[in-house]
């Protein structure tokens, strides 16, 4: 009997939690926009880290979860806080510095391979065939939707030093995902190594500010202050919940298409609030991204 395709993320809250990580994060590029200005990178991010770490501790706190780590423990969260809470969005953030929110996007949807590469270089998983075709819709659809942009640059500097900066800013999440992947075999909680980890990326970024002399002055604006903290509580510690249970859950090649998947969710966010027209070229890659999304996230039943 032949039964009928069904989705690895077929559990209610695998769908939710790949769900959230989608949608969050597709909204934290929109709001990275507001964080640029009067406030140093170095220093709005040491200003995020210090919020969201102090949300995770207190949770769990408040849920009775141990925070008692030994130094094996805690060496994982130094390398998530150096690699997922740290310098992975210190690149970001200065990549949009250089270039659109939209090409930033594209940049970071590289995870995704870099993630299966990885995976395949740290642990020796195995890559299915329909993994490599499912991604390679997913990025072509991508290319897809903002071909436009990318074909109506130049190559100047500025472009080669945001592009450079988006992909660094790719390489080392992904080192950070394998950070948090080697955690989670070793039954260290997520949320814990969360809270630690944002912790050290505070720090982190606390210090490069201070190194750098830059001013812990503050922006009281409303779109600063919204934004900021829309970024450590919703983009820090809800969607990186979120995200590296669903890693541990159903692997990191999986787990990673929600890298390709974030910039749809901009371009949507994009129409909704800056009145982006939805032209064919946007639809068409908006559907490679979504094929090539239950592409790699599902596969067909033995007979």
């Amino acid at each position: 009997m032949i039964h009928q395709n069904y989705l690895i993320i077929k559990t209610p809250m695998n769908s939710l939690l790949f769900l959230l990580t989608v949608l969050i994060w597709g909204a934290t590029w929109y709001a990275i926009e507001f964080q640029l200005g009067v406030v140093a990178v170095e220093v709005s991010l040491a200003y995020r880290y210090a919020i969201a770490a102090s949300l995770a501790f207190s949770w769990c706190l408040v849920t009775g979860r141990s925070l008692r780590f030994g130094w094996q423990g805690h060496r994982y969260f130094l390398l998530l806080g150096l690699f997922l809470f740290g310098l992975n969005y210190l690149s970001a953030y200065h990549a949009q510095i250089y270039i659109s929110s939209a090409l930033n996007a594209i940049g970071f949807s590289a995870m995704i391979w870099m993630n299966i590469l990885n995976a395949r270089l740290f642990f020796g998983t195995a890559i299915a065939p329909r993994t490599y075709f499912g991604a390679a819709l997913g990025m072509a659809g991508i290319v897809i939707i903002f071909w436009p942009e990318v074909n109506s640059i130049s190559l100047t500097d500025t472009v080669l030093i945001g592009a450079f900066f988006s992909l660094l800013g790719a390489l080392l999440a992904s080192v950070g995902n394998m950070a948090s992947q080697l955690a989670q075999q070793r039954k260290i909680p997520v949320l814990a190594a969360n809270a630690w980890g944002m912790f050290y990326g505070a720090i982190l970024n606390g210090g490069i500010a201070l190194a750098l002399g830059r001013p812990f002055n503050f922006d009281a604006s409303p779109t600063y202050l919204t934004s900021l903290l829309f970024l450590a509580v919703f983009g820090s510690v809800v969607a990186f919940a979120c995200y590296l249970t669903l890693l541990g859950r159903i692997g990191l090649e999986r787990a990673g298409y929600a890298a390709v998947m974030v910039p749809v969710v901009a371009l949507i966010l994009s129409a909704l609030l800056e009145g982006l027209q939805l032209e064919a070229h946007l639809l068409t890659g908006m559907a490679l991204a979504i094929g090539g999304n239950f592409f790699i996230l599902a596969r067909k039943s033995r007979l």
